[in-house]
């Protein structure tokens, strides 16, 4: 039970610990791996400087593999924690889990849309305060953002990750349980090299090896 007389929000972000051969793929088969790892750790810092622009809210760091205690990601700002086993559903179910136990509000982000803006998270945050559910859709048919008041595990069963349903079957799912819902602005993951040509941060100067 949440005792919190103040209203406690968070922001949970999913991160890939970088390691090269293991971070955008996808990329890596266009452009080789140590270029898809550079543009992995370009939209890293993205996300780490977008969020750092938040204040009073809560910041949540789950790694993939194993919890860094030396990287960019502050222990005094930010509670690290590693991703449960599981697909991404199970292991994005059990994150809000742990996290709302403690706080009234959170959305849970990944570490790959370089168009996530401060502005999109202060606007989900807000959201919540008036819909059970708010969603960030991503042109491909999934969602970069999903933020909630409450755990609802259901949102996450029955669906087919990766692929292009996803953002519709949560839709389905969200009516079905009668909860109300917000969507902020549609836009694009990072997932290849033509979607970084596109969208990218500094693409030049990672697919040309300059600074």
């Amino acid at each position: 039970m949440k005792t919190n007389i103040l209203v406690t929000k968070a922001i949970i972000i999913f991160i890939k610990n970088p390691v090269i051969g293991k971070v955008k793929t996808r990329i890596a088969k266009d452009v080789g791996d140590k270029i898809a790892l550079e543009i992995y750790k370009k939209l890293l810092i993205h996300i780490h400087d977008t969020i750092l622009k938040t204040s009073n809210i809560k910041l949540f760091i789950y790694y993939s593999d194993h919890v860094n205690n030396n990287d960019m990601w502050n222990d005094k700002r930010f509670v690290k924690r590693l991703q449960s086993d599981g697909d991404i559903g199970v292991r994005m179910s059990k994150a809000l889990d742990a996290v709302l136990q403690d706080c009234d509000s959170a959305i849970l982000i990944g570490s790959d849309c370089a168009q996530l803006s401060f502005h999109h998270l202060v606007e989900a945050l807000d959201n919540l305060e008036n819909n059970d559910i708010v969603l960030g859709p991503t042109f491909d048919g999934g969602y970069y953002l999903i933020g909630m008041n409450y755990h609802y595990p259901k949102l996450f069963n029955g669906i087919t990750w990766s692929t292009n349903t996803v953002f519709s079957k949560t839709e389905e799912i969200i009516k079905t349980l009668n909860l109300s819902s917000s969507h902020i602005e549609k836009l694009s993951d990072i997932d290849y090299i033509e979607d970084w040509n596109k969208y990218g941060l500094d693409n030049n100067s990672v697919l040309h090896g300059t600074n």
